[in-house]
């Protein structure tokens, strides 16, 4: 069916005018309000018309408004949008998400905390890993006894639910991991830095110990409006509670069917308890769906139905009914791939797609190779969207590091990366003993250098290649004070010959000069932009900011990336027990979370959904049977459109649908005979239809066979009840 058949709800309305539930929301007279979204109600929406309300019907000044939310994208689409509506008033509001709205606060109060200064520096995840591994270098930890990314993610857990290393709470740590936290802590410190968690952290502390701070920023914030609150975690939470104590103006947009980052320490009680938390809360449900058809809305009902921890609502639409969801069971992952990419041959040639329309979600990132391979086979483009990937990039890394020196001579972490950044003959051996100074003296490893140098306490030979690097920091220091930061990178490539080093790696040439462009854009957008307010911006960055709606390429990228996003054709692939929902999940007792990660995926698209499954995959190198995931047997069976790859060989040799039930009872009859059947063979039952034998007990007429049917899941049946 050729795109242009539906017709989207939202499109049908030439002014877009809110719907009843969107009004009453942003009208509401004040007080603590949950706006209940659903998947594709206009949510964004409903945040920029309730500023726009409040700035030119209530007269609220803009720097009384308060808006939060966790993408930088979703921050400046608010702020485009913002900007529309109340013009010259929006550049006053405060927009951004938590960690930047916490950053501006902290730039200007963190001060006030003793230890701190208002010039840190931001570490990132892999500067964080590499503190960390120091750490456990220092403490005599080796990395077989404990990951480095585990200890991280303690770390980060931790100061998601606002626990220093000393906290009582977290006495079930691995002690290890607490000895590495505190050490952590004590060269953060030394480094003036903060870390993602500390930036949420640190604010939750300064308003503990500073009331009166707290207080200013409840003076100036009366109005609070929180997106996407179902995703807040531990100190967000608190952070926007500290702020509305005092005018509670308090409104919230979110959906509890979409919560799924409990992962990354995100606690839908958040959502769930708003009654509970502000007792005179109201709540106003957005049910209307603009996006999806009438099929796909009805199979998302019916799935998060299964879910107990839920609000109770009912997404609609005036859509199309649309086609029949399409579920194809694989031979195998490579058979599932090639399935997809078949698929997306027939939509961009026949059903009018083009390659952007398109998305391929799937739970965990290994699962993208395969279909990464027959995508290149079949000569169509796609691009896979990764979080942060750019900023990872070898080239990009060093970059950063020399303008985070230049920024902070105290970052030990990126100075260090630097150190031999082209190769200049700085080895271990100094390293550790200029590291030995700095612990003595109490001083930066860069005072060391510099205590070094003037005490002569290297060798000669030593003291000459570490005068080099001193040297060339501080003129580049000197230079950042008095020119831009794109002349500044140029002058840091100028002067360390970096781009010698890449002269046959044209990519890698292509990506510094994507930081050049960014730097650029960067000084267009903010006037006096400084090395310090460049640093911060790129560190909030990530690849997922940046997708690019204009290339013709299929999307590929997991299903916790998807959330926010939307394509007319979407694909999930790996519909299988341990993988949706993985066996991580269900065995720690989150299924309900994987549910509404299924959801989320259900809801992205807008005209015709693929879910796919293989009856075989390769799993650390070793084939493995697998069975349809449980999430397939709780969507209505009436609206799935059921396939496997038996249908798709007789297909493939001219047959039809209709016929392959020939073979079916044909494959019964010898079976029967040798008084058995086979797992993976196709069998129907009078009241199932027909499903795919998954495992058998005993033989002949009383063996009990366990059979998949979709839309009813795995079940078991005395062979005599099957044809």
């Amino acid at each position: 069916m050729h795109k242009h058949f539906y017709k989207n709800d939202m499109a049908s309305n030439p002014k877009n005018d809110l719907n009843d539930s969107q009004q009453e929301a942003v009208k509401h007279p004040g007080g603590p309000l949950l706006v209940l979204a659903g998947a594709g109600s206009g949510k964004t929406r409903i945040i920029t018309e309730r500023i726009s309300y409040l700035i030119k019907e209530h007269h609220v000044s803009p720097s009384n408004i308060l808006a939060v939310t966790f993408t930088n994208k979703a921050a400046n689409e608010m702020k485009k949008r913002v900007s529309r509506l109340a013009q010259n008033e929006a550049k006053n509001i405060w927009i951004g998400t938590f960690h930047s709205t916490c950053l501006r606060i902290l730039k200007r109060e963190i001060n006030k905390l003793d230890g701190y200064s208002r010039d840190f520096i931001i570490y990132d995840d892999a500067d964080q890993i590499k503190l960390i591994k120091d750490c456990m270098g220092r403490l005599n930890i080796g990395e077989r006894l404990l990951s480095p990314k585990h200890v991280r993610s303690q770390i980060d857990r931790a100061k998601n639910n606002g626990l220093g290393p000393d906290s009582s709470e977290l006495n079930h740590l691995d002690k290890n991991v607490l000895r590495i936290y505190s050490l952590y802590e004590q060269e953060l410190r030394k480094s003036n830095a903060l870390d993602f968690g500390d930036l949420l952290h640190v604010t939750v502390k300064l308003f503990e110990k500073k009331p009166e701070v707290l207080q200013n920023y409840q003076n100036q914030f009366q109005h609070i409006l929180v997106d996407e609150y179902q995703d807040t975690n531990y100190v967000q939470y608190k952070i926007v509670e500290f702020l509305s104590r005092k005018h509670r103006n308090i409104f919230v947009v979110g959906d509890d069917n979409q919560s799924i980052y409990g992962w990354r320490g995100a606690d839908i009680k958040n959502i769930l308890n708003f009654e509970k938390d502000y007792s005179d809360a109201q709540i106003i449900k957005l049910e209307r769906n603009y996006r999806s058809t009438k099929t796909i809305l009805k199979a998302a009902n019916k799935l998060i139905l299964q879910n107990k921890n839920r609000h109770d609502k009912n997404l609609w639409t005036k859509n199309a009914t649309g086609d029949q969801i399409n579920y194809y069971e694989a031979r195998d992952d490579k058979d599932e791939a090639k399935h997809v990419c078949s698929q997306i041959g027939i939509e961009t040639k026949n059903g009018g797609y083009s390659n952007k329309d398109i998305a391929i979600f799937f739970r965990t990132n290994t699962q993208s190779r395969l279909i990464e391979e027959e995508l290149l086979h079949k000569g169509i483009l796609y691009k896979i969207v990764g979080g942060t990937e750019f900023y990872k990039r070898t080239e990009i890394k060093d970059i950063l590091a020399f303008l985070k020196v230049i920024a902070n001579p105290c970052d030990e972490i990126s100075l260090k990366r630097i150190l031999n950044v082209p190769p200049r003959g700085i080895g271990k051996v100094t390293v550790n003993k200029l590291d030995e100074i700095a612990r003595e003296k109490e001083i930066s490893f860069f005072e060391a250098i510099k205590l070094a140098l003037e005490k002569k306490l290297l060798s000669n030979s030593v003291l000459i290649k570490v005068e080099r690097l001193y040297n060339l920091l501080t003129q580049l220091i000197e230079f950042s004070e008095k020119d831009d930061i794109v002349s500044l990178i140029n002058h840091v490539l100028h002067k360390t010959k970096y781009l010698d080093m890449l002269e046959n790696e044209e990519e890698r040439r292509e990506n510094i000069g994507e930081i050049l462009n960014l730097a650029a854009e960067f000084g267009k957008e903010r006037d006096h932009a400084t090395l310090n307010d460049f640093l911060d911006s790129v560190s909030l960055a990530s690849d997922l900011d940046n997708l690019r709606e204009n290339s013709d390429q299929v999307t590929l990228m997991t299903l916790h990336s998807a959330k926010g996003l939307e394509f007319p054709v979407v694909f999930i692939v790996g519909m299988e027990e341990n993988l949706l929902p993985h066996f991580n999940s269900t065995m720690n007792g989150q299924v309900e979370e994987e549910r509404r990660l299924f959801y989320v995926g259900i809801t992205r698209a807008k005209e015709k959904l693929y879910l796919a499954s293989a009856t075989k995959r390769m799993i650390f190198g070793k084939q493995q049977w697998s069975i349809p995931s449980r999430f397939i047997s709780e969507l209505p069976k009436e609206l799935i459109k059921w396939e496997n790859f038996e249908y798709s060989l007789i297909k493939e040799t001219g047959g039809s649908k209709k016929s392959s039930t020939k073979p079916i009872s044909k494959t019964r009859q010898t079976y029967e005979n040798s008084g058995r059947y086979k797992v993976g063979q196709k069998v129907a039952h009078s009241s199932f239809g027909e499903g795919l034998i998954k495992k058998v007990e005993g033989s002949g007429d009383k063996a009990k066979v366990t059979v998949f049917f979709p839309g009813y899941g795995l079940k078991k049946i005395i062979a005599s009840y099957l044809e």
